[in-house]
């Protein structure tokens, strides 16, 4: 006779019949209530970028056109500034809207990779997937703060999600590139690419000669590609008179703060960048991964793969032709490169159940996470994130103490206007101040730059009546004096300037 082998725990049975959409569900709904969990423990703020987007959205707001030539401004996102309109709604407490819109990016983010890769490779590979990008500590750090690369990423992830659901999907494709087009740029060529994909399908399926009705679907193909490019050319035309501004500013901005490369060295920061966003094993392993990933399932591949090759043609393309390069612009890139790491470790679970090539890439997986961990456990601070995080809070929160004193508001009463070393703080004390205009809220480092010119209004009104705020301790390396244009003497009390404030990481002078 046959004895049936024991069934187990009933409880453990009844966990294991669980479909995996099930555990996705519950994972979704950990993944929420940890990002609230660290949302509340984390009172940070947004970042240059994103302040800005909620300065022009309050303008808007208000009914005033923003002024987007401010002394070195960053580039204007028309999507950010909208939702920079609908943040500072409530007020003060926009800042922080504007960072839970970044973490719940983050969040949608993990869920597309999850998705893309159970669509590719199999809930293993899925699961894998979205474990490598909650694990990466540098984008974390990205969306604790507010960073507006965050939700491209995350737009970006479901239009490849979308596509790859159903190929040639059209419009929600088209609709999730524009938004992510209307955040970066780097969007336009997806959206291009993905038109000419999806005209060439509607000829090949027609024959050279498409009908009336193909010709159509592609020209609104095109009218929805086209959106982002066309609303942020109309904005910049309509807000500044050029429509190419954005284009301009942006690399006058770059050369300015000597960000520009040559092509070789744009080349040389892919590897690291990449290693400093991903880490040098999750980098290996997508580089792996990528021809077993090929290899394994080449049409469901083809989409991600695709991507990730457009994204990092064009962070090379902007570098060689003189825009910034840093390492957030090549978050998109390495994003999509978890998916392929993701194959290298969990691609063993499409292979039949007991073949040897199974047991041989197990432990070839295993090796790659035993080699990931070691390198985190010494490489990993988890106090230094949370120093970064809690000073990123106490500046901000110091900021708003000193331009909030009583002496300091009395201050402002006889001249309001404020002077700061260089433009890192001025987002953050027009936002503090609700000041509508930016006249008032000057950099010593452009009056300075001005008087070398022959231009010496500004330094003349600073010193015929201002207050001077002075960042202390560690805020003048992370808040003040870090651009290669800036200098010690912008951080000097000039004569004449009393003490009115002191406080432990700001102080703050007047000559009223």
């Amino acid at each position: 006779m046959l004895t049936r082998p024991s069934p187990g725990s009933i409880r453990l049975a009844r966990l294991r019949a669980l479909a995996s959409g099930r555990w996705a569900r519950i994972g979704f709904a950990a993944m929420c209530v940890g990002a609230l969990i660290g949302y509340f423990a984390f009172p940070t703020y947004p970042t240059y970028d994103s302040f800005y987007a909620l300065l022009w959205g309050r303008d808007l707001l208000h009914l005033h056109l923003p002024d987007f030539r401010v002394y070195r401004g960053p580039t204007e996102h028309p999507l950010a500034i909208a939702f920079g309109m609908i943040c500072s709604i409530v007020g003060q407490g926009g800042a922080r809207l504007m960072v839970l819109g970044s973490i719940a990016s983050f969040v949608a983010a993990v869920t597309g990779m999850y998705r893309l890769g159970r669509l590719c490779f199999g809930p293993v590979t899925g699961l894998v997937a979205a474990l490598l990008l909650l694990s990466r500590f540098f984008i974390e750090n990205l969306a604790a703060q507010g960073y507006l690369d965050i939700s491209y990423v995350a737009l970006i992830v479901w239009a490849v999600v979308l596509e790859v659901e159903r190929p040639r999907r059209g419009a929600p494709v088209f609709l999730a590139l524009a938004a992510a087009g209307l955040l970066r740029p780097d969007a336009w060529v997806l959206s291009g690419a993905y038109w000419l994909w999806c005209s060439w399908s509607a000829r090949a399926d027609r024959g050279a000669h498409p009908t009336r009705v193909t010709l159509a679907r592609s020209l609104r193909y095109l009218a929805l590609a086209a959106i982002a490019p066309l609303v942020w050319v109309a904005l910049d035309a309509i807000v500044t008179g050029n429509p190419l501004y954005s284009l301009t500013a942006t690399a006058k901005a770059a050369s300015e703060l000597e960000r520009t490369q040559g092509f070789t060295s744009v080349v040389g920061s892919l590897w690291s960048y990449g290693v400093r966003i991903d880490k040098l094993p999750v980098l290996l392993g997508g580089l792996v991964g990528m021809p077993l990933a090929v290899w394994m399932a080449p049409r469901r591949v083809l989409v991600p793969l695709a991507a990730f090759l457009l994204l990092v043609g064009v962070y090379l393309a902007e570098g060689a032709v003189g825009a910034s390069v840093v390492d957030r612009y090549l978050v998109g890139a390495a994003t999509m490169l978890l998916l392929f790491c993701a194959v290298t470790v969990g691609g063993w679970a499409m292979l039949e159940r007991g073949s040897r090539l199974r047991r041989v890439w197990i432990v070839g997986a295993f090796a790659l996470v035993l080699y990931g961990g070691i390198s985190a456990a010494n490489t990993l601070s988890l106090s230094g994130l949370r120093t970064t995080l809690a000073e990123h809070e106490d500046f901000h929160e110091g900021l708003a103490s000193a331009l909030q004193s009583p002496a300091v508001r009395a201050e402002l009463r006889r001249c309001p206007t404020v002077s700061l070393p260089d433009n890192k703080l001025i987002p953050d004390a027009r936002w503090i101040l609700d000041t509508a205009g930016q006249e008032d809220i000057v950099a010593r480092s452009q009056a300075r730059a001005d008087a070398d010119a022959g231009e010496p209004e500004l330094a003349h009104r600073l010193a015929a009546g201002s207050v001077a705020v002075y960042p202390l301790g560690s805020a003048i390396f992370v808040d003040a004096i870090v651009d290669p244009g800036d200098s010690p003497q912008d951080q000097l009390p000039p004569k004449g300037f009393r003490p009115i404030y002191a406080g432990r990481f700001f102080a703050v002078y007047g000559n009223c």
